[in-house]
């Protein structure tokens, strides 16, 4: 007997289906965020959070803003981090992929310093799955004309394997 095959996801859930499993790259042992440039289907960049390349994590580090108590979305400067999608963007300009028109996929709405950069970089939307504790980040999408649009996702099932198959899913 054939079984019929499973649902293929939407190009949402396909693209922050992935961008959930390039936050599994991220170092900052506060919060796991990823981020997918997207134009035309095609993915252009992806970026997590993260110290700089070359420079010690804050795993090895430790976190100072763990350290003085910083609430999230406060006191940027005190990271040795990059965020999801300033990694993202520097990606595409490093490689000389424009990213002007694209869809930036994110695990979370972007601060209000990546939401300038986001703005700057001609990122017509972002489609995110959780908020982010900067009221200024969205202000400033918004007027900006920038499309957001919060997703309501359900990762696969971790016992995601049809019956009779050997076929392993994908994230778990």
């Amino acid at each position: 007997m054939t079984l019929p095959p499973p649902p293929r996801p939407s190009w949402d859930t396909y693209f922050m289906d992935i961008t959930l499993l390039v936050a599994r790259r991220s170092t900052c042992i506060r919060r796991a965020v990823g981020a997918v440039v997207v134009k035309d289907k095609r993915i252009l960049a992806t970026g997590y959070n993260g110290a700089p390349t070359g420079v010690a994590h804050c795993a090895q580090t430790g976190c100072l803003r763990a350290q003085l108590q910083v609430p999230s979305g406060e006191r940027h400067e005190l990271c040795r981090g990059i965020h999801a999608e300033q990694n993202a963007i520097i990606q595409a300009a490093y490689h000389g992929v424009s990213i002007r028109g694209a869809t930036l996929y994110c695990t979370n709405l972007p601060c209000s310093i990546c939401a300038k950069m986001v703005i700057n970089a001609g990122i017509q939307t972002i489609v995110y799955l959780s908020g982010y504790a900067d009221s200024m980040s969205e202000a400033m999408l918004r007027e900006a004309g920038v499309t957001l649009r919060r997703l309501e996702h359900q990762a696969p099932e971790p016992s995601g394997q049809r019956e009779g198959s050997d076929e392993v899913p994908f994230l778990r």
